[in-house]
């Protein structure tokens, strides 16, 4: 047993260190010390232990050897992990000194190391080292990662180029690699990539080129499926991508690893090359391989593993496949021990990990019901889901549903892809060969988007789970259960039968709830809210998504920062169409879900845009009809009238921003008196106050900026709503809503209804007055 776990045990300690001293940066100097003296004493009581061995205490003193050493090798690696933090905090502390806080204007000079990706929203980031930073007129030298956000960069910029850019500076966020975040506003190419980083480049860009002509959305999916390179895929592609739970594929890891790896060493068979010089053809192939992707964090993890493993093999070594993973884990952490804190790393070791383990169990149980290759295909994605799935928590508090039935349709196409594009890529000096092997990826490449985008558009295809640690816990928990009903369990060599009944009963009244949420977020959402409702502020986390009803026509105000729970919302609300969409700025928080509704809008009301990448949100909206909103433009909902009362048309004072949001004042056809703030600050409620444009009551008021305490008492009192609406995330970090405003709505008698506590919010009018509707208290008030 203590064989099985003494790699997995080390590496456990290496990844607690690494991320105990990446985050308490201070402690980086101790730790090593006492890591050192906890290595050394576990030695010489190991040696102490090994010269009193007897025959009658043989056996405890072997085992006490063996908990020793691994106890010595953990704290040696765990230590190592901790050295390699203190050697690079010296100079992370001095450029964070140097550059303060955040908002310092800088300039810089620049390595690229990482390839260029989209923002999370509208325009692009990549990760560099710092050669030298200027602040003023002091210039110091630093060699320190920073991550680089940028409206669009120079098409010349790549892996290797030397940039000089101006900016605005502050510190990453703690625990990360990066040590500054650099919001680039010039960005000028010193030199371009050199030697072996120019010619993968190239390669790259070469396939980026040759997909383009080929048809939408599979095209965009070929240099991710084969390169990693997710640039060109479609935003609405992207999404299905997550919700489908297929994300992973255009994420370079092990899988194309073993790919490439197994290619050339096949080859190297072919042409009679001993057991030696293949693994060498391997390991070379390998390193190009990184080099041509950019050594993402899964692609490194996944080249050190079979980098091991292939040494293993020319040392006549099979290492099981659990002790090469933890091997890899320990190795990499030990020289980039960020990668602790690292959601996608985690997620990638636990795939793997799930697959090493899981696999075989899951197919030996699954085979008793069905043919042993359809039991094997399931296995596969059923236990990456099950390892994975509890870690998704973190992004999403939710659970997909439809993941195992699409990565079992998509992941058969995968490796086609990877090879034909891959092909494409190495085939840029002959132009016609390169077309035709594009042309070929491109099949399974649409398959997978296929799928995707079918998946994604399922009704119930993800369920919202609870969120945080209890989340976490519970789910683990329930893929323990799901597996020990499978696979069943074994104790001291006997099959425990009972163990697994209960296993079995407790997945049926899992599958039981699971169906019954299904029905409920689905075929029976609509049934589930009041259907007179008018004006509803959909629960989407730290964001805002009003919907506002007359007559059978919808306006909605924002989207949120995500599509699926303004997806959710929607359906829940029996809304298949906006007839006037309303995006009141263009910050995440109120844009990022607009591909929820990107293909089914009438009107677009859009605030003032403020750079290309608010631009490019526009793009996303396939409107029928687009216009840029400002004071004055007005028009009709069904039987309701709205009108724009900020911002003012064409003004110097208010270009974008919070300070530009679209503020509407809606009423009549079944809908209360009502104003929408938006994110605006109280200077502008002051000004908007002051322009005559205000409304003279208003019975419904969407609290400004989520409850920020930048707030007008003025016009709250001015406005004297019954029902204030405050959209706004559970546990959120800004400490919204502020207790100073819910003291001004609480002075003005307002009924507050939050969506952190509250969920889903729905207004309803008629001739007997307000009524309000709170989801999660499942009660109904009236408003006289």
């Amino acid at each position: 047993m203590l064989r099985r776990v003494r790699m997995p045990a080390v590496a456990a300690a290496a990844w607690a260190a690494a991320g105990v001293v990446v985050g308490l940066p201070g402690v980086s100097g101790l730790l090593p010390a006492v890591l050192g003296a906890v290595a050394v004493g576990a030695t010489l009581v190991l040696g102490l232990a090994g010269c009193r061995g007897t025959d009658r205490y043989g056996r405890a003193v072997h085992r006490l050897r063996g908990v020793l050493a691994v106890l010595a090798v953990a704290a040696a690696a765990a230590s190592a992990a901790s050295v390699t933090v203190a050697l690079a905090e010296p100079a992370r502390a001095g450029v964070i000194a140097f550059v303060g806080s955040g908002g310092r204007a800088v300039e810089a000079g620049l390595v690229v190391t990482g390839k260029i990706e989209p923002a999370a929203f509208g325009g692009v980031r990549f990760v560099a080292t710092t050669e030298a930073v200027r602040v003023g007129p002091e210039t110091r030298r630093f060699a320190v990662p920073v991550e680089v956000e940028a409206a669009s960069v120079p098409s010349e910029v790549d892996v290797g180029a030397r940039l000089a850019v101006s900016g605005t500076a502050g510190s990453g966020e703690a625990g990360k690699r990066e040590t500054l975040v650099l919001d680039a506003r010039e960005i000028r190419v010193e030199s371009s990539p050199e030697g072996a980083l120019a010619w993968t480049a190239e390669l790259r860009r070469g396939l980026g080129r040759v997909v383009d002509g080929l048809p939408e959305p599979g095209a965009g999916l070929v240099p991710g499926l084969a390169v990693g390179d997710t640039g060109s895929v479609d935003p609405a592609l992207d999404d299905a991508m997550k919700t489908a739970s297929l994300s992973h594929l255009t994420a370079v890891s092990g899988a194309n690893c073993v790919v490439v790896v197994g290619i050339a060493v096949g080859l190297a068979a072919v042409l009679g090359l001993r057991r030696g010089w293949r693994v060498v053809v391997g390991l070379g192939a390998l390193a190009f391989f990184v080099l041509l992707v950019t050594p993402e964090a899964s692609v490194v993890r996944a080249a050190v593993m079979a980098a091991i493993a292939m040494v293993a093999l020319v040392l006549g070594r099979r290492a099981a496949g659990l002790a090469v993973l933890a091997l890899a884990v320990t190795v990499v952490l030990v020289l980039d021990p960020w990668l602790s804190r690292s959601l996608g790393f985690a997620l990638s070791v636990a795939a793997t990990a799930a697959l090493l383990v899981l696999t075989g169990p899951l197919t030996a149980g699954l085979a008793r019901l069905l043919p042993r290759a359809l039991a094997l295909a399931l296995a596969v994605p059923l236990a990456a889901q099950l390892a994975c799935g509890p870690l998704m928590l973190l992004i999403r508090p939710e659970v997909s549903l439809a993941g195992v039935v699409a990565n079992l349709l998509a992941d058969p196409a995968a490796p086609l892809a990877t090879v034909a594009g891959l092909a494409a890529c190495l085939a840029a000096p002959l132009p016609v060969l390169q077309a035709g092997l594009a042309a070929i990826a491109w099949l399974p490449a649409a398959w997978i988007a296929g799928v995707a985008t079918t998946v994604a558009a399922l009704p119930g295809g993800t369920v919202p789970w609870v969120d945080g640690p209890v989340g976490i816990a519970a789910l683990a928990l329930v893929g323990v259960v799901v597996v020990v009903a499978i696979a069943g369990v074994r104790w001291r060599g006997r099959e425990r039968p009972r163990t697994r009944a209960v296993a079995v009963a407790v997945v049926a009244v899992l599958v039981g709830a699971g169906v019954g949420q299904w029905t409920l977020t689905t075929v029976a959402a609509p049934w589930t809210v009041p259907a007179d409702w008018s004006i509803a502020a959909c629960d989407v986390g730290q964001g805002d998504a009003i919907v506002v009803r007359s007559a059978g026509r919808v306006m909605m105000i924002d989207t949120g920062p995500e599509p699926e729970p303004a997806r959710g919302c929607l359906r829940r609300l029996a809304v298949d169409r906006i007839d006037v969409l309303v995006l009141t700025h263009y910050d995440l928080d109120h844009v990022g879900g607009v591909e929820a509704v990107a293909a089914r809008v009438g009107l677009l009301l859009h605030g003032p845009p403020g750079s290309p990448a608010d631009e490019r949100v526009l793009d996303r909206v396939r409107a029928e009809r687009v216009q840029q909103a400002s004071a004055g433009m007005s028009g009709e909902l069904g039987g309701a009238h709205w009108s724009v009362v900020w911002p003012p048309a064409r003004s110097a004072a208010f270009p974008s921003g919070n300070a530009a949001s679209i503020v509407l004042s809606i009423s009549g056809g079944g809908v209360p008196a009502s104003l929408y703030l938006a994110d605006l600050d109280a200077a502008s409620q002051r000004a908007l106050a002051a322009s005559g444009r205000l409304p003279v009551r208003a019975d419904v008021l969407k609290v400004a900026h989520h409850g920020s305490a930048d707030q007008d008492a003025d016009l709250y009192a001015r406005v004297g709503a019954r029902i204030a609406l405050v959209s706004v995330g559970a546990g959120n970090r800004y400490g919204h809503p502020r207790d100073s405003t819910l003291a001004i709505l609480e002075r003005t008698r307002a009924a507050i209804a939050r969506t952190d506590r509250d969920g889903l919010v729905l207004v309803a009018a008629d001739e007997r007055g307000l009524r309000l509707w709170r989801d999660h208290r499942r009660r109904r008030g009236r408003l006289r």
